[in-house]
């Protein structure tokens, strides 16, 4: 998967999640275990990228009650 598509995050998450599972039962080919390392930094990055635009909306407009304000005069 290109950097250019786009993925959400709930997909993202489950590519990450299947590829822990794949990882933790053991039964990964060797030849497999580095492709899925590299597919599980993509997923994560996604997801981070995901997270931090949320906590940017969060730390402004909607930090100061998401009122925009007017001008007084």
């Amino acid at each position: 998967m290109s950097a250019d598509t786009q993925t959400s995050y709930r997909d993202a998450y489950a590519r990450l999640s299947r590829i822990a599972a794949e990882l933790e039962t053991g039964e990964a080919d060797l030849d497999r275990v580095l492709p899925l390392l590299e597919e599980a930094r993509e997923a994560y990055a996604q997801c981070r990228e995901r997270i931090e635009a949320v906590r940017a909306v969060l730390a402004g407009d909607w930090a100061d009650g998401g009122e925009p304000e007017e001008d007084e005069e």
